[in-house]
């Protein structure tokens, strides 16, 4: 039986629920950079009292994707360009650790897991179903972090990577990028059953600079 990192519902407490619910309104973009994200609404709209919510809203202020406004409403932060390239070498820095580690630790249950990711990720690829690949690609890469023994670095990652959504909201991506990652993405997975961390590492730097995941 495969098994993986997924929170089952039943464990999930109401701030974190109002967390993952507000997290992915930024991220898909319906939320948009600059959007007041007030407590009340939240509340409503998942038909929850607004303490719970007020933590989750600070934990994404933590986190980097919410910032006080001038009228001290929390906002959707925005990335500047500029950021974009102190967010790739930061990944790439935590990623390679991530994948040598991995190179060490991995069960072959947790590989497996993996192989099923890219089961997965093909599929969306082939149903030209981005938003879904895009989920599955961060579970692939928090997976391998997971996996290591890594948990401060994975937490660090899952930061990242919503930077890195919502930089990369609004934009369009050449035909086949997604055939392209999902091809970069199994080529780890080899390296990692293949215990190489030399390559592993060199695949998933290269995978970086070209994915902008």
């Amino acid at each position: 039986m495969i098994k993986g990192p997924p929170r089952e519902d039943r464990g999930t407490t109401l701030a974190e629920r109002a967390y993952d619910y507000v997290r992915g309104e930024i991220l898909r973009g319906r939320l948009p950079v600059g959007s007041v994200v007030a407590e009340g609404t939240v509340a409503d709209e998942l038909g929850i009292s607004k303490t719970p919510v007020r933590q989750a809203l600070q934990s994404l202020r933590r986190d980097g994707l919410l910032e006080l406004g001038p009228r001290r409403q929390l906002t959707v932060r925005g990335f500047s360009g500029e950021h974009r390239r102190e967010i790739l070498d930061v990944r790439i820095a935590l990623e390679s650790l991530s994948v040598r580690r991995a190179c060490e630790t991995m069960t072959i249950e947790q590989i497996d897991y993996l192989r099923l990711l890219l089961i997965q990720q093909k599929r969306a690829v082939d149903a030209r179903d981005e938003d879904g690949f895009i989920e599955l690609d961060e579970q692939f890469h928090l997976h391998i972090a997971a996996a290591a023994g890594l948990p401060i670095v994975e937490r660090f990652l899952s930061q990242l990577r919503g930077f890195v959504r919502v930089m990369r909201l609004g934009t369009t991506r050449p035909p086949g990028h997604l055939q392209a990652v999902w091809a970069e993405h199994e080529a780890i997975v080899d390296m990692l059953e293949a215990r190489r961390p030399g390559q592993a590492a060199r695949a998933l730097r290269g995978h970086l600079e070209h994915a902008d995941y």
